[in-house]
């Protein structure tokens, strides 16, 4: 870098050079002394000169790339100038003490002042203009992409800091696109000039900006917009036959910049994009920093990305537990890559075999659990009761009783909206998991257990979304179960952060709820794919419903009929008291009944009897789900 700013070394020494002359004449406003001090100090010019390059190197000034000039890159040359002149100061005044020809000839004090200004002004004024000649150079033209009349016509959609920074990126590199100007949803920036192109209109105008000025693709630059406003605009696009590009989530961006690079096609996780996830990271760490912490399902979509986001608060020591050989493969090395500081350990393990799991948590004490291994599959789960019992019942049995039995601070659980007035054995399961969570945390041990309750992961494994971007790629048609069956969704990111936030706050035997926004039609999820994947619905590919599967709700509910949320301090966590609590040696009955029709594979039984036992549990009649109770109608009722 040094060698690529020489020319502004040789610059700067030329700048320095002229402003010593410079600043004599300014301040000996006598022409007839003029000659002499210019002959008193003419040997001083190349210390001073010398010393004043000196500090601007160990400054940083050519090491920097100038041509990317910013607001922040002109705090170093203020700072940089200004201990140039207190060093020009204590140089003059060493000389006039030591060396005896200068010792009636003191420079005028304000030359300090004005050598700082002045080098302020000439110094900054060409790293200014170096920027300027850049952006004029890449913008008139490339070397490796010279102008061509195939540019496309671009309109930005938000004209904020994320559209701002798009834009200058366009103007740098215009042999791709070439900038008509912007629409944003703020009224009062219509005809407001940024990056010298207008704001043409609000977001309602773009499709009449799109035909007026002949648009050829749209790039959407709102990285905090929910889905709905995402939306709108690609329906708005998609109207007028208009490609939509957008630029990563808040989340995705790094440092607040934003580059060509990295716009992309709309995704389905942008139509459904939240606001992002706001931590307690003073609250997170004291729990999880330098702390040994164990993940069961470590290799899954949940337990990796709670893997991952565990790892940033730097604890001790990571045990990673999972059944998948190459899952767990997979994400240690990762984390090898990223985390190369924190010991890992891998462990092959199934959370049924009590005997391996009470050896593995004592062999490496660990301070947290998150208990993320399950069976979550719901009609596969139909079809294997016994394996969910043993895995989602008595395999968290044997992994909280564990836990209890070596002093395990805390246990966090992740349960499923499918755990509220289930009609599955999967989510009765998960249901009778938190009943056995809640009960430990009863018994007055070391351990604080919680449990966190969300909906669908957008891109987990078995999730809908995987399924129906493979039907549209083999081109469809798609299936869905029913026009009106409703699921809620969150992306794995944001449903990891929660769970590592909930169990933070957990005091003991909490169920936690995830705010998850409003539940979406799966009949609207599957158009929105097929769009953004260049197709139309009923041309292309095709919708059919195949009617609800075995243990399918028509719709997901977050709380009991017997329920009352209550807020916590984080604005998207909600928790659910413990409700009326069973006797453990009645749970015990109940958890013994359930091994035993298990281990004689006796599935119609066994579903009967796990749905019986969840409602004597809640103490309600056997019966169909009720109306889902979202959580803001929670609060008004």
């Amino acid at each position: 870098m040094w060698y690529r700013n020489r020319y502004l070394f040789i610059l700067d020494t030329a700048i320095c050079l002229l402003i010593f002359p410079l600043v004599l004449f300014l301040r000996l406003d006598r022409p007839d002394i003029l000659p002499q001090a210019w002959n008193d100090f003419l040997p001083l010019i190349v210390p001073i000169v010398f010393l004043k390059l000196l500090v601007f190197t160990l400054f940083g000034f050519y090491r920097r790339a100038w041509y990317y000039l910013s607001l922040s890159d002109l705090f170093p040359l203020f700072y940089a100038v200004i201990v140039a002149s207190f060093a020009v100061a204590l140089l003059t005044l060493l000389i006039n003490n030591t060396v005896p020809t200068y010792a009636s000839n003191w420079f005028p004090r304000s030359y300090f002042i004005l050598d700082g200004l002045l080098s302020l002004i000439f110094i900054g004024g060409s790293r200014v203009m170096v920027r300027v000649v850049f952006e004029r150079t890449e913008t008139d033209w490339h070397p490796a992409h010279p102008p061509t009349g195939g540019r496309k016509r671009v309109v930005i959609v938000g004209a904020g800091d994320a559209g701002t920074l798009v834009a200058r990126e366009i103007l740098r590199k215009r042999h791709k696109y070439d900038l008509v100007g912007f629409v944003d949803y703020d009224e009062r920036k219509k005809g407001q000039r940024i990056q010298s192109h207008p704001v043409l209109g609000i977001h309602g105008d773009l499709p009449e900006v799109i035909r007026q000025f002949r648009v050829d693709e749209v790039i959407i630059a709102i990285p905090n917009a929910p889905g709905t406003v995402l939306r709108r605009v690609l329906e708005m696009c998609k109207t007028a036959g208009i490609p939509t590009k957008t630029v990563p989530g808040v989340n995705e961006l790094i440092e607040g910049r934003v580059s060509l690079k990295e716009v992309r096609d709309v995704e389905i996780t942008d139509l459904l994009r939240r606001l992002p996830v706001a931590q307690d990271t003073a609250a997170i760490s004291s729990f999880l920093n330098h702390a040994t912490v164990m993940i069961t399902g470590a290799g899954g979509s949940i337990g990796s990305e709670l893997c991952r986001k565990i790892a940033v608060f730097n604890p001790a020591r990571m045990v990673l537990l999972g059944r998948g050989e190459n899952s767990i493969f997979h994400i240690e090395h990762e984390l090898k890559r990223l985390f190369p500081h924190i010991p890992l350990v891998p462990v092959i393990g199934d959370i049924r075999d009590s005997l391996k799991i009470n050896w593995v948590i004592g062999q490496y004490r660990p301070d947290v659990i998150f208990h993320a291994a399950a069976h979550k599959h719901v009609p596969l789960m139909e079809q294997n009761a016994e394996e969910v019992v043993n895995v989602n019942i008595l395999g968290t049995k044997n992994l909280a009783e564990a836990a209890v039995r070596h002093g395990v601070k805390r246990f966090v659980a992740i349960s499923t909206d499918k755990a509220v007035n289930p009609v599955n054995v999967m989510g009765a399961s998960k249901r009778l998991a938190e009943i056995i969570i809640q009960d430990l945390a009863r018994s007055g041990g070391e351990t604080t257990f919680v449990a966190v309750r969300f909906g669908n992961v957008l891109g987990s494994r078995g999730s809908v979304v995987p399924l129906l971007k493979e039907q549209i790629a083999q081109g469809g048609p798609v299936t869905i179960t029913h026009p009106d069956i409703t699921r809620y969704f969150m992306t794995i990111p944001e449903a990891a952060s929660l769970v590592i936030q909930a169990g933070a706050m957990g005091e003991g035997g909490e169920i936690f709820v995830l705010d998850m926004g409003e539940p979406v039609k799966i009949v609207d999820l599957a158009k929105d794919l097929i769009r953004l994947s260049g197709f139309e619905v009923g041309e292309d590919i095709e919708i059919e419903f195949s009617g609800l599967r075995p243990g399918e709700k028509m719709f997901e509910e977050l709380l009991t009929q017997k329920e009352t949320l209550g807020h916590t301090r984080h604005q998207k966590i909600f928790v659910a008291p413990p409700g009326e609590p069973i006797t453990h040696a009645q749970l015990e009955i109940y958890l013994q009944e359930l091994e035993e029709l298990a281990r004689y594979f006796d599935r119609p039984a066994l579903r009967k009897r796990l749905l019986e036992i969840v409602s004597l549990a809640e103490g309600l009649p056997r019966s169909g789900p009720s109306a889902p109770l979202h959580l803001e109608q929670q609060f008004e009722s």
